[in-house]
């Protein structure tokens, strides 16, 4: 339960964050809300393939918040502590592959610091 508290606490807070752009924002709502929906792109019961859509928009999701934002945006909200934090960029930067390039292009609007952060 303390997780979950936890978790809807890190999205409000990233939500609210003035540095991230309002579309980036928006985008990430309805990639979490398609996650979290019953209705799937591609059907649950179709086997292996059934999790495949949710698989890619959770590495969607992963691979803005651990490659696309800088560092100290997301750590500036992230509640669980720097091993933590470590083992899921880890985790996010494995899965990256499954989010091509040119989808990220095309939907984040978030332009890293020119002084770095990463």
């Amino acid at each position: 339960m303390r997780f979950l508290k936890d978790l809807i606490n890190f999205v409000r807070s990233v939500a609210n964050d003035e540095r991230i752009p309002e579309r980036d924002k928006k985008v990430l709502l309805a990639l979490v809300a398609l996650i979290l929906s019953p209705f799937d792109i591609i059907p649950d019961w179709i086997p292996l393939l059934g999790v495949i859509d949710d698989v890619i928009l959770i590495s969607i999701v992963l691979d803005y918040f651990f490659n696309v934002l800088d560092q100290a945006i997301l750590l500036s909200h992230y509640p669980w502590g720097m091993k933590s934090f470590v083992t899921v960029r880890r985790v996010a930067k494995a899965v990256a592959f499954l989010t091509p390039r040119f989808i990220k292009e095309r939907i984040w609007k978030y332009e890293p610091s020119i002084y770095g952060g990463r």
